[in-house]
This record gives C-alpha cells, structure tokens and sequence, in this order.
C-alpha cells in the first residue's frame, strides 16, 4: 500500500464497503458520541468521516488529535444505514473504521478556525492566510480562479490567438497609476521598473509581425487600496490584435466572455445584448463609466423645468453656465419616509441633501405631486416632470443640482442606493455593456490638460482632431461594464509617430520626452506598423463577480491588506545594508 494514500478523502463510495484502505489529511474536526469518537478528514478533494470505538486500535490516538493535525488513517470501509446517508458530501453513504493512525503533521492550538464559516477580523485572515485557505468558501474560491485562467488560456488559443511573455523588468511608462521602481545594480543611479501593463511590449508585437497575441499577464501598480482593487499587483487577460477596427475587437472578446460566464456563473444568467454607451450618456444616465444595468433607474436632464421656476435655489443655479438639473426616478419611491432616507444618504455623502417630488392619490381623485418642491414648481412643471420620467401614483423622484462634475459620482451612487431599497436590482444575471467614444483628455485639479485614459489611444478624427480644443478629442478608447464593475478595458492604439507625438504634446510632453520614455516604440512606428488595438480583462475582477464576492482579496490567494501590507511574509522590509551598498542607495528617515 502506499505510504501515505490509497484514495482520497472523496473517491469512496458504498461499493468500496469491506476493503481496507488509508487515507491522509488535515482534521477537520472530532466529535464524541458516548466512547465513539468521529473525524471528519479532510484533504484537497473532499471530507470521508472516520469512526473508531474503544476497541479500535486507533482509539487513543484519535481521542489526543487536535483540529488541522496531519494524520495518516487506516481502515476498512463501512456503508451507512440508509438513515445516517449524508447526502451533502460525496462520501456520505460510507464511513471508514480506523485500525490504526499515525500523525504527520501535529498541530498547535489556532488562532482562527477552518470548521465554520466564522468571520475574523482581516488581520489575524491574512497572517494566517494558510490557514484561511483551507476554509471550504476560500478553497472553492481559488479553485474557481484556477479553472477561470485554463479556460480563457483554451478559449483563446481555439479563437487564433497565440499566447506569449513579455518582460517583468521594464522602463516606467506612464500608465494611470504609480510604478513599483526597482534599483540597478550594475548601473548606479538607474531604475527599472515592474510593468503596469504589457502595454508597449505587446504593441511592439504587432508591429514585429504577430497577429492575435494573449497573456495572462501579471501587472504591479502603486495604487490606493480599494474593494475591487489590489493595492499591487494583479493579473489581467491581456489581447491585442492587428488590422483591426473597435468593432472586430469586441466580436472576438465577446463570445469569450460571455462563454466565461456561462460556464461558471453558478446558473445565473448571461445578457447576450451588450449595448454601446458612449461615455458622456453614461455619466448623464447613470452617474459613472461602470454602469451597473441590473438596475432600470436611467436619470435624466431637467433643467428647463426648473429654469425660471418658484423653486429659487435651482432656478438662481441654472442661471450660471455650465450647471444643470438631473432627476434620479424612484419607481415604488413614493412615500415621505423613503424620501428622508434618501436626504440622508446625500448628506452622508457629503451634500446638502436631494430635493424630492413624490406623487400619491389625491383627495379628489387622480395623482398629485407631493414635498416642498412639488409646491414651489406648480402643478404643470410637476406634471411634465413626471410624464418625461414615465412615472405613476406610488412613484417618486430625486434631484440634483449645479456642475455635473461636482454632484455626478453622488447621483450615481444615490441611483445604485435607491434601486438597492426599492428592490429594483436583478441580483440573479450578468448584465454587459461597452462604454465608448471616452474623452481623450481631461482638465487636471490645477488646470492642466492631461490623458483621461491610456496614452497610447488613437484619437477620433485622427491628427487633424488634435488642432482644435483637447477638451472636445474623443479617443477610440472603450471599457466594458459588468454588474457595477469595469471589467475589460482597451483601445484602438496610435500607430503614427506624427500623431503621437501631437497627442503627448498636448499633454504637456514635448518630442524629446516621448523619445525618452518610447524611444523604442517611437522608433517601431516607424518602420512600418500596422493598425492594431486590444484590451486587458482583469481576471481578479472576473473571479470576484462569478465567485459572488464584495471584495477582491477574497479571491487572490495571499493579498496584500488594506496598507499595502504582506502580513505573512512580513513585506515591505527594511533592507539590509549590504544590499543598499550594493545598489549605492541610502534611506532617508521621514521628519
């Protein structure tokens, strides 16, 4: 017999019954039934219960184990009454009687517990992420990403597409997010820096002559913890595809997606009309470039009901350029209780509050308009009010008021809270949708004129677009939402050097620094390279929504917490001096 194993702790079954087997694994945990001790054994696969009664050989050892100790089990397989069946694992019509056990591994007492689905505090999880692992939830989770990666690796090589690596150690490019640096040795004084993206490596394969290349590509950015973010590092399916236009990049990710999804969804269903928002209809409808559409709450402009109005405060606003009125509709909202909940949740948000209309069932029969901006509006602006949001008696609606840029992101998340309350969310589907035509530039808080989004993007209109006002360039530039979530991002690149070079100009980046930091990009451009676009599918993300997960550290195996901290491995470390000799660097202590 082996010495360890003759099975797994999930392949016996009721035929079985009789033979004498061995099996290994952790103690999942020991239960005493009147001098008839019980183990639950666990290993990798599944759980076999294991008994042993005061004539078992294996009976004093057993009675000594603690829960998670390694042990060595053998012993003759029993099939269960049909009453004691345990239909929740798949060893549940069997049982295995212990002739004898030998400990592999003890273990000391532990500070969280694997039997149960107890919540401890993240600190003590990530400390012990080991044991964490073991726990049936998390253990799934890793499993699930695991299949997740071998089945986008399949999908993509049956699509044409051919997987290669490109380098860890690069140069710092300006990709959205601070660069992890790392200090050279044989030249003093000079930095690499870890990839946040295989951006220009994967470029520089289309211009080599590749078509359809893939990666499972790891990713290190300095970035701000977030729920759905590693503070880190990250792993992202990363494509890019020459001779092509946006549209034939979405044909080919979609049915790998969507395949995705269908596969390991758990049941819930995949939306396979994935509708294209342009980004500044997103940010009207629903108040953010990530969407969630499980949620029908679409707002709308209604300033010009307002516009001269009884109702001052947003009458005297929109009297300044550039502000405007938006409504949230609130179907089932309609009600003065629902309506302060709402007051609430802005002012917790940081704003005054939301002025609110809602209509309930006149005296005199019909609908009326109802709260204090109903009375100062009148019943006509009300009435078009209601009619241009499509709402009834029982309905109601939220407003807010002034510069989009300053109330968008509130309104998006008042709109996500409202459909939470009123029960207006489809938690039970996977809703898509790719967000478009993104604005090439933005206006930075001190008045620059930077890039919005990736760099490397080929604006809308080509070189003859950038002549005009940065602020009205739209990029080929597009993102995929997903439930709430950015899940997918890409573009169709810049592949002109006379055109690049006008794009980082207007972004404050003169020739000779586009030189420096893409010299070798630059330099491919221009020997001929062809049209070529792509994106990246954050695989941590993916896993997090088909998983049912609010946060993303619950399926990346050993995460960093919330400072950006390895509490197992003890990183960041102080470094020793030898090495920071050897790197010629010195650490200068904070004030």
């Amino acid at each position: 017999m082996h010495a360890y194993r003759s099975h797994t702790c999930a392949d016996l079954r009721p035929s079985d019954a009789g033979q004498t087997v061995r099996l290994s694994g952790w103690v999942h945990r020991v239960r005493d039934h009147g001098g008839v001790l019980f183990v639950d054994l666990r290993d990798h696969y599944g759980m076999t219960q294991v008994i042993a009664d005061s004539d078992s050989p294996a009976f004093a050892g057993i009675e000594k184990l603690r829960a998670e100790t390694v042990v060595r089990i053998d012993g003759r397989v029993k099939a269960r009454d049909a009453a004691l069946v345990n239909p929740k694992i798949a060893t549940g019509g069997i049982e295995v009687y212990a002739t004898g056990i030998e400990v592999l591994g003890p273990a000391d007492e532990l500070p969280m517990p694997v039997f149960g689905d107890v919540d401890y505090p993240e600190e003590t999880r990530l400390t012990y992420r080991f044991l964490d692992l073991r726990r049936e939830k998390l253990h799934a989770n890793m499993m699930l990403r695991s299949n997740v990666v071998r089945y986008l690796r399949n999908r993509m090589w049956d699509a044409g597409f051919t997987e290669f690596q490109t380098p860890i150690i690069t140069a710092s490019s300006p990709e959205g997010a601070r660069d992890f640096l790392v200090p050279s040795r044989l030249h003093p004084g000079k930095f690499y820096a870890l990839p946040q993206a295989p951006q220009q490596f994967k470029q520089l394969l289309m211009v080599s002559g590749f078509d359809r290349y893939f990666q499972i590509a790891p990713c290190f950015r300095d970035e701000d913890p977030r729920a759905d973010r590693s503070p880190t590092d990250f792993y992202q399916l990363d494509v890019e595809m020459s001779f092509v236009t946006q549209e034939d990049v979405f044909a080919a990710v979609q049915p790998v997606v969507q395949g995705l999804f269908e596969e390991f969804g758990g049941g819930r269903r995949v939306d396979r009309d994935w509708p294209l928002i342009a980004y500044r209809d997103s940010m009207l409808w629903f108040g953010t470039d990530k969407p969630d559409l499980r949620n029908p709450i679409r707002m709308q402009v209604v300033s010009e009901n307002f516009r001269g109005s009884g109702f001052g405060i947003f009458a005297k606003l929109l009297e300044e350029d550039g502000t405007q009125v938006r409504a949230i509709p609130a179907p089932g909202g309609g009600s003065r209780k629902f309506a302060d909940r709402m007051n609430a949740f802005a002012q917790a948000q940081g704003l005054p509050g939301m002025g609110y209309i809602f209509w309930r069932a006149a005296e005199a029969g019909g609908t009326e308009a109802a709260g204090p901006i109903a009375k100062a509006l009148g019943d006509e602006r009300t009435e078009a009010i209601r009619q241009a949001l499509g709402l009834k008696e029982g309905d109601a609606a939220f407003f807010l008021a002034g510069r989009p840029e300053t109330f968008e992101a509130v309104a998006g998340r008042a709109r996500t809270e409202i459909g939470r309350e009123l029960g207006l969310i489809d938690e039970d589907q996977f809703k898509f949708a790719w967000i478009v035509d993104f604005p090439m530039y933005e206006k930075t808080d001190d008045g620059r004129i930077d890039f919005s989004h990736n760099p490397f993007s080929m604006p809308q209109g080509g070189l003859e677009a950038l002549s005009g006002d940065p602020l009205k360039v739209h990029a080929y530039q597009y993102d995929l939402a997903c439930n709430g979530y950015e899940l997918i991002s890409g573009g169709i690149r810049n592949h002109k050097p006379e055109i690049m070079y006008k794009a980082f100009e207007l972004a404050g980046y003169p020739n000779s620094e586009v030189d420096k930091r893409f010299g070798g990009m630059v330099k491919a451009f221009k020997f001929g390279a062809p049209p070529h676009g792509g994106c990246a599918m954050g695989i941590d993300r993916a896993v997090m929504l088909l998983a049912d997960e609010q946060n993303i550290r619950e399926v990346i195996l050993f995460p960093m917490n919330q400072r950006a901290e390895d509490l197992l491995m003890g990183a960041p470390s102080e470094p020793l001096n030898e090495q920071l000799r050897d790197l010629r660097l010195r650490v200068l202590q904070r004030d």
